[in-house]
């Protein structure tokens, strides 16, 4: 890919990265229980976190989501661009990869503080067509203490671009010290999207997913396999704790195919976690930093 200045395709990116000199949305959110019961339900757990214990990683994800109006939502039900995000004229935006530090859990009780902001925003030339890049920077603050901080990265390409990444990562093969057999369906993706607010008709509406956005399904979440993939982590090595945590979505999983996850220790501190398609393909790549309690 060749990152690109100026404007292509109608796209100015001039004008799109003065969103980045907007000042941080800022949230503030006491973290009830009943959000993360919803998640472990829906994880099939028994156990959830209770008033001053430790929400495990990426669990924040429950917390402090969209409350937009109906009257600003997109026709893709997401919420009208030119506000907190940029206005990329390109119809179809994915969730492409998270990177994360956690200094500290956050805990069941805590009054806790979001600030997001946009960092930057690029315009990069693919194969197939253009596409723009906006990464977003989330810290969760308690009485000005950061505990966690995130690096989000939004893709935004075209239409006619098909459904094949610009890049592939690396094939895993060999051994996997963990896997499950995931089987996604509506009802799955429904609970996850009501639990984080996502609108995004893409994983709910199958009329419109295949018909208007041409996808072969309803997709999976990609926050949503990567919440899976910590899990796995967590079953299986009871004692470590997450100080960093990285994903990258590669390829769509749809509700209609079973996918796989995998996860393998590397070492002391590291964990390399994978998730392969209903075709054996490199869906959704993790890695992890960890440390031993």
């Amino acid at each position: 890919m060749n990152e690109s200045s100026g404007s292509t395709a109608g796209i100015d990116i001039r004008h799109l990265e003065q969103w980045t000199r907007n000042e941080p949305v800022i949230l503030t959110e006491t973290l009830e229980q009943r959000p993360a019961l919803g998640l472990a339900a829906m994880l099939d757990q028994s156990e959830c976190p209770g008033i001053g214990e430790a929400l495990p990683p990426l669990w924040q994800w429950v917390y402090f989501t969209s409350v937009t109006r109906a009257s600003e939502l997109g026709t893709d039900g997401h919420p009208v661009l030119g506000g907190f995000l940029p206005p990329v004229p390109l119809p179809r935006r994915m969730w492409a990869a998270s990177k994360f530090r956690f200094n500290a859990p956050l805990r069941i009780g805590e009054t806790v503080q979001k600030q997001s902001r946009v960092d930057s925003v690029k315009l990069k030339q693919g194969a197939s067509g253009p596409l723009v890049f906006v990464n977003i920077g989330h810290s969760y603050l308690v009485a000005g203490e950061l505990r966690i901080s995130e690096e989000q990265t939004l893709v935004y390409i075209g239409k006619e671009q098909g459904h094949k990444p610009e890049t592939k990562g690396e094939t895993h093969i060999g051994r996997s010290d963990w896997s499950r057999s995931i089987q996604p369906d509506p009802v799955l993706l429904f609970r996850y999207s009501a639990l984080t607010s996502n609108t995004h008709r893409i994983h709910y509406d199958r009329d419109y997913a295949v018909n208007e956005e041409g996808h072969p399904g309803l997709l999976v979440h990609a926050p949503l396999t990567a919440t899976l993939l910590a899990e796995l982590l967590r079953e299986h090595c009871p004692g470590a704790h997450i100080k960093q945590f990285s994903f990258r979505a590669l390829l769509p999983l749809v509700d209609s195919m079973s996918f796989m996850i995998h996860g393998r220790r590397e070492g002391k501190d590291s964990v390399a976690l994978w998730a392969l398609d209903g075709d054996g393909q490199l869906a959704e790549q993790a890695n992890a930093r960890v440390i031993e309690s």
